[in-house]
């Protein structure tokens, strides 16, 4: 595996050179953030990421994530030209040494919160996913402020979304990432990338939204949509292990071949579609990290990996969930797990 730290760019507070300092990190991940989501990136942009990141020793080989545009999630008049744009960046990417593309499918909301800085018995801050206080919300009838939310919409445009994203349903969804798939597929083959699909985060409908990477059914019908390999997986533990009909280890297991990507975080899971993040080792949470770890590594994984989300610890304050201190932590007891099951294996 490949060990590698998301990075947000050079306005990210944690330098590349602290990054480097990680033990056995191997680079970033990181993406064009200037340009919105269906704009070409420019070479020059890609270029730059991967000119900085060399400099300092690390590798620029992963992308999260090339945003892909809501008017090509609901089949918008202009879904044909987005995805086109879509492949010009898959191509871009391709040529400048990217292997791995991360994405998701999420209509309107990527990943969703109740809180930001959810106080640990630790004393450490997470973040933290209650249905009931997230409920208490209306996006159709009020001013939509969720925690961690790039609030992009206007109301009458986030009512218009949400109509639009009823109206078409899970079918309408798997419809038109099916329309996407058969287009960007054939290019990534063809720029030796991999496409890794990220799962839903919550993996359920929120607000009557439709979500539909959330299960292992649903992505037995994704990854037959076109059976390549370029077609694959971001693994993300905290987020598919929200839901405990999820059985993260025999999915692992299954999925190891079209698992491009791997996101390690742990949760605590305190009550039905309740839980907050706590530090990455099993014993902290509710997810085996031991067991999901092994199946990947019994299975032969060689792809990307990154510690995920990390609590605010030592005082640490910045990007809700991306501090350098519990991530690096992190990234250790990511090492130190692969190195003594891949130990273990060869004996």
């Amino acid at each position: 595996m490949k060990l590698t730290f998301r990075w947000y760019g050079d306005g990210d507070p944690i330098s590349l050179e602290k990054i480097k300092q990680i033990p056995q990190m191997s680079g970033i991940v990181s993406a064009v953030y200037d340009v919105a989501p269906g704009g070409i990136w420019s070479e020059q942009s890609i270029q730059k990421i991967k000119d900085d990141a060399n400099k300092a020793g690390l590798e620029f080989e992963v992308v999260e994530s090339v945003p892909v545009p809501e008017e090509i999630k609901y089949g918008g008049e202009r879904a044909d030209e987005l995805i086109e744009n879509y492949c010009e960046n898959v191509r871009r990417l391709g040529k400048a040494g990217v292997k791995c593309i991360c994405y998701n499918f999420m209509p309107v909301f990527d990943w969703l919160r109740s809180e930001m800085e959810h106080q640990n018995l630790d004393g450490s801050n997470s973040l933290a996913y209650s249905e009931a206080e997230l409920l208490l919300l209306d996006p159709e009838k009020s001013e939509l402020s969720l925690p961690g939310w790039d609030e992009s919409y206007t109301k009458a445009e986030l009512k218009r979304l949400i109509a639009i994203y009823k109206g078409i349903g899970e079918d309408g969804l798997w419809k038109n990432l099916e329309r996407f798939l058969k287009k960007v597929i054939p290019v990534a083959e063809q720029a030796g990338v991999n496409m890794a699909i990220h799962p839903d985060d919550p993996p359920w409908s929120v607000f009557g939204l439709p979500r539909i990477i959330t299960n292992e059914e649903n992505y037995d019908r994704f990854l037959s949509i076109v059976p390549s390999k370029a077609n694959g997986l971001t693994f993300c533990t905290g987020s598919l292990g929200a839901s405990c009909d999820n059985d993260l280890v025999k999915m692992a297991k299954k999925y190891v071949d079209r698992i491009h990507f791997l996101h390690l975080r742990n949760i605590k899971i305190t009550a039905n579609r309740e839980f907050h993040e706590v530090a990455h080792p099993t014993e902290c949470g509710s997810l085996d990290m031991f067991g999901i770890v092994k199946a990947l590594v019994e299975g032969g994984f060689d792809g990307y990996v990154r510690p995920d989300h990390g609590r605010m610890i030592w005082g640490e304050r910045g990007k809700y969930g991306y501090g350098l201190y519990d991530r690096a932590l992190g990234a250790a007891y990511i090492v130190g797990l692969f190195e003594a099951i891949e130990k273990m294996t060869e004996k």
